[in-house]
């Protein structure tokens, strides 16, 4: 995302990476995922010759500035794989050997605390034959933006994080000023340590506002003429907690708040801290992506023989990330049940092909989803599924009920016009 957004203003972008079929869609400029705005950024990059995509890594000795974004998954025990990290920090200490340019590193990468300090910096010395400060220099600055909306969030960042000795970090916020030129925005300058634990800080608490509106969502089911979505707006009014991240619904998903929390989680137990807290918020968005489930068969009696359309499958909408999405969970669950699942997504059929086989029959669009349902389940809040009208599922639908995962419908619309709707958070009379 860095990358094209650098194009943008002006500045020559070498794109390294060893996945050649990823290499070969940025050449031919085809995005290798969906992302607001990325096909034209990508487009004017490749066309005005400012981004070089190659696997060539010593071609990385020719920059000034090299900022790492290399995956950093979860591992079976929760731990983070650095093993990305590693092998990127040697390709970038070997390119350096011979240059005698004192190049600025930036970690994007989310990584525990201690990693720039304990783990890049050594292999960098050792690859390079150069100290720190005598030969590069290296910041920590951590990925913020929101997946869907990364490119808005590059270029108007509300804050930027930049941890390292003070030398380094003001070489990269020097470059930042240029990049932005008048643009507003926040810088935090501090330690390695402090910017990399912000990353999952952040996620923590995101997360955490996530599952506590939900289990706010659980009470307001059970009380009478009570409604989340007015609750959340309530306390949204209070500038200490905000509106942000108070959408209830199915629970949360991405290659951001799983696994941040669950490396958070293990960070936590080997520092010998308590981590109920964290396990919680883990534990609440777990429910509530069975939540959906549990809804439809309450309506149903029996999956046997019933026909499910679920719409929605990326984690979230303006993606085609399936990373930990709820919508997995969701018709694994059907399936095992017995019912017979029909899904629609408008950019993420071919992921849910490769993840989800042959159990689920995919439909071309909305309506055909729809047809002939014995319940709909919105898990996703694309705006398309938000243009159709209560008289279409009446006559679509086998049997009109609908599960409003995302709180996408207006429930007493629906309900006066017939439709059996059961929204995450309402109370349903």
């Amino acid at each position: 995302m860095n990358a094209v957004c650098f194009t943008r203003r002006g500045y020559k972008v070498i794109g390294i990476d060893t996945d050649q079929h990823r290499l070969g869609q940025v050449r031919n400029a085809e995005p290798p995922f969906v992302e607001a705005s990325l096909p034209e950024y990508l487009k004017n990059s490749i066309n005005r010759k400012l981004l070089q995509p190659t696997d060539d890594a010593s071609l990385n000795a020719q920059a000034d500035y090299c900022f790492v974004a290399v995956e950093t998954p979860s591992q079976p025990d929760g731990s983070v794989d650095l093993s990305h990290v590693q092998e990127a920090s040697m390709a970038i200490g070997r390119s350096l050997r011979n240059s005698s340019n004192n190049q600025l590193i930036a970690i994007l990468s989310t990584v525990p605390p201690g990693t720039a300090r304990n783990l890049v910096t050594p292999i960098l010395e050792k690859e390079s034959g150069k100290r720190k400060d005598e030969g590069f220099y290296l910041c920590s600055n951590p990925e913020l933006f929101r997946q869907g909306d990364a490119i808005h969030d590059t270029e108007q960042p509300d804050r930027i994080i930049i941890g390292g000795d003070e030398q380094d970090v003001t070489r990269l916020e020097t470059f930042y000023r240029d990049f932005y030129r008048d643009r507003e925005y926040k810088v935090l300058r501090t330690t390695h340590e402090n910017a990399e634990l912000i990353k999952y800080a952040n996620s923590a608490f995101i997360a955490a506002k996530i599952s506590l509106i939900n289990f706010i969502a659980d009470i307001a089911e059970r009380v009478p003429f009570a409604d989340v979505k007015v609750v959340a707006k309530g306390i949204g009014l209070d500038e200490r907690i905000g509106p942000g991240a108070l959408q209830a619904g199915v629970g949360w998903g991405g290659p951001c708040l799983p696994k941040d929390t669950l490396a958070l989680t293990w960070f936590s137990e080997s520092l010998s801290l308590d981590t109920d807290l964290i396990q919680a918020v883990r534990a609440v968005n777990i429910a509530h992506g069975y939540k959906a489930v549990k809804l439809a068969k309450d309506l149903l009696g029996s999956f046997k023989g019933k026909r499910i359309a679920v719409l929605g499958l990326a984690f979230k909408a303006d993606t085609d990330n399936m990373k930990d999405a709820p919508s997995i969970a969701i018709i694994k669950n059907l399936v095992a049940d017995g019912a017979h699942v029909v899904a629609y997504d408008p950019k993420s059929t071919s992921t849910a092909r490769s993840m989800l086989g042959d159990d689920v029959e995919y439909a071309s669009d909305p309506l055909s989803c729809i047809e002939q349902a014995d319940c709909c389940i919105i898990v996703t809040e694309w705006n398309e599924f938000k243009q159709i009208r209560p008289e279409t599922f009446l006559k679509r639908m086998k049997q009109p009920i609908v599960i409003d995962g995302r709180r996408i419908y207006d429930v007493d619309a629906f309900a006066k016009a017939g439709v059996r709707i059961v929204a995450i958070g309402a109370w349903n009379s």
